[in-house]
């Protein structure tokens, strides 16, 4: 099974794993793909959507409709809209990232591509994009798929996650060795 060469498994691998069949199916990796990285951006954006897929308050109706309305009105493509129906119907929305990382981690693995996940205290430029990029393909010797997260706590410099491999450079974790450091004096 894909799922369990990409690490891909549980719930979100199952659902991941099934849209990537139907997608590759319809010949629409790459349409799914950039519709759902738009779909985790505006959910990592958005405190209130995050609030939605997550809250076991609202019933099921209530989240299908909201996540149909809010399908509509960003234009996604009907594969995406009827996927997303499905997994509200099912009340599994609190996995949709975790189904979102696993497709995008098995179009990678199509691609032959090797996914590294940076974690930065702020957004980055283009160029500071590219230059990382450059960096982790020519450390890696493959094509690299950078998957961008923003986390203010790491206070500044990156984290980078290749597979099991993990280069810590932020610097709250400096400060945190530093600290340790004058402990032991």
């Amino acid at each position: 099974m894909a799922s369990e060469a990409t690490g891909v498994s549980g719930l979100a691998g199952r659902y991941a794993t099934a849209l990537f069949d139907l997608a590759d199916q319809q010949q629409a990796l790459d349409a799914i793909e950039g519709d759902l990285v738009k779909l985790r951006q505006m959910i990592e954006e958005s405190p209130d959507l995050e609030r939605l897929i997550r809250s076991p308050v609202l019933s099921r109706e209530q989240q299908a409709r909201a996540m149909a309305a809010l399908m509509e009105k960003a234009a996604f493509g009907q594969i995406v809209r009827n996927f997303v129906g499905v997994v509200a119907q099912n009340r599994r929305l609190f996995a949709l990232t975790d189904i979102i990382r696993g497709y995008l981690a098995l179009v990678a693995e199509r691609r032959g591509e090797v996914t590294a996940q940076v974690t930065a205290a702020q957004a980055l430029t283009e160029g500071q994009l590219a230059a990382i990029n450059e960096q982790i393909n020519r450390a890696i010797g493959s094509k690299v798929a950078v998957d961008v997260r923003v986390d203010p706590a790491i206070i500044g410099g990156l984290v980078v996650k290749v597979g099991s491999r993990m280069v810590d450079g932020s610097l709250r974790t400096k400060l945190t060795r530093l600290q340790l450091a004058m402990r032991g004096i």
